[in-house]
């Protein structure tokens, strides 16, 4: 495969001489496979005429290049964004079949929507992958089906702290499937709650609900805690929905559509039982889920908690604690991208006396999370993160923070370890760590 930037082509032969089976000058595609893997014909993927006015959008102008981190990293076209929207645009016209390496290169977006964001043409390349990966999904992935249920998860992490603790069981690990064995190894122990000195005051200002999430509910205890004790000292009712469901967002950027609206219908009916007012997110990455299906479910508005909190009229009222320490402050694709509430975060900790917030890089942007992307392509994930690594480090804070809770594990993993690392936090739970008073 030949990038365009490495062949010097221009956009409308560079695309098709990059993606694998195409002719430099032809638009038809030459890619056909006898036979699957498994030995069976693959089987040819529906036209989906939607798909193909989505993917007809794109101009092909390239302006999206620099934006995409396995782009930057491979140079390769079929790992661009304009790359990957040519290949659905040619399975779902039923031009091309769903050959292994074209959808690998499917699989290995990051699903980051930094592309989208800087896109002339507003191409919703978000709709195009998640519709293109629906179309060609078989089954739903193991990982997806452990992350999303936090008992399961909560098992498995038992089971990884034995295979890094235990010198015999590594030998077994051997015996699990890449993908599970590699699950294991990645989730760290279940975060602890945080002891946090209450600063109550009267519920006086109505009820909100307090979205979990099904992998928040297990690593980001901490962060839920001191939600609650922010929006307690504002005045609120805290609404927990019962059971932890998961919002969907796994399931549907793999392309498991069904099992997607299944979760989200849950976790829509379990937020109206609790009666909030509004839906508070503390995780980005779950934000975009809800936004998009609690109101069309006729449910209360979906808010990002930084956004609610920062703007709330009695937020001058508290008083928190000076800290004397250097935070970086990392912020995730989904923070940035989708729900676009980053100014908010910063006002908050700037209410920190003393406290110093450095800037991380906006570029490159994604570290490599990317809800499960961690798990299933390790290699592009560790590359991508030890580059934010490097960049965090380079100002030696002494705290990591992030909102979104996969982020918040891939980073401690990288940092694990390493003599004098920071510890990876919500900003959240600084905030809630320093509160002194609740407000009058």
């Amino acid at each position: 495969m030949r990038p365009l930037l490495a062949t010097g082509r221009t956009a409308s032969t560079g695309v098709n001489a990059s993606i694998p089976g195409m002719a430099a000058d032809t638009p038809e595609p030459a890619l056909r496979l006898d036979s699957a893997p498994d030995g069976k014909a693959p089987a040819r993927a529906p036209a989906d005429g939607a798909l193909q006015a989505l993917a007809d959008q794109c101009v092909m102008c390239g302006l999206c290049l620099p934006h995409c981190p396995t782009y930057r990293i491979s140079l390769d076209e079929a790992e661009s964004p304009r790359g990957r929207i040519a290949l659905a645009r040619w399975i779902a016209s039923g031009r091309l079949e769903p050959d292994p390496t074209a959808l690998r290169h499917l699989d290995q977006c990051l699903d980051c929507l930094s592309c989208q964001t800087v896109c002339p043409s507003d191409v919703r390349y978000g709709e195009i992958i998640t519709r293109t990966r629906a179309m060609l999904r078989r089954r739903p992935g193991l990982v997806a089906r452990l992350l999303t249920d936090p008992a399961r998860l909560v098992a498995l992490a038992r089971i990884g702290a034995l295979l890094k603790a235990d010198r015999w069981l590594p030998r077994l690990s051997r015996w699990l499937p890449p993908s599970l064995r590699t699950l294991a190894e990645r989730v760290p122990a279940a975060s602890a709650t945080m002891p946090i000195a209450r600063s109550r005051t009267a519920p006086d200002r109505g009820r909100v609900t307090l979205f979990r999430g099904c992998v928040a509910s297990v690593y980001d205890r901490d962060t839920h805690e001191a939600a609650r004790a922010l929006l307690e000292a504002l005045g609120y009712e805290v609404a927990v929905p019962e059971d932890t469901p998961c919002c969907g967002a796994l399931a549907r950027h793999a392309g498991d559509t069904e099992a997607a609206d299944r979760e989200v219908a849950r976790a829509c009916a379990a937020i109206a039982e609790t009666g909030g007012e509004a839906v508070l997110v503390s995780a980005s990455g779950c934000f975009g889920e809800l936004r998009d299906h609690v109101a069309r479910a006729g449910g209360p508005s979906v808010v990002d908690v930084h956004a609610f909190l920062a703007r709330d009229a009695r937020i001058g009222a508290l008083r928190f604690r000076p800290l004397s320490a250097r935070a970086a402050l990392h912020l995730p694709c989904t923070q940035v991208n989708v729900v676009g509430e980053v100014a908010s975060i910063r006002a908050l900790l700037a209410r920190i006396p003393a406290l110093i917030v450095l800037a991380v890089p906006e570029q490159p942007r994604c570290c490599g999370a990317a809800g499960n992307y961690f798990i299933e392509h390790p290699a592009i994930a560790d590359r991508l993160r030890d580059e934010k690594l490097t960049q965090i480090g380079a100002d030696a804070p002494d705290v990591v923070l992030t909102t979104n809770v996969g982020c918040r594990i891939h980073l401690a993993n990288g940092l694990r370890g390493r003599a004098g690392a920071p510890p990876v936090r919500h900003p959240l739970a600084l905030l809630a760590q320093q509160l002194e008073n609740a407000a009058p």
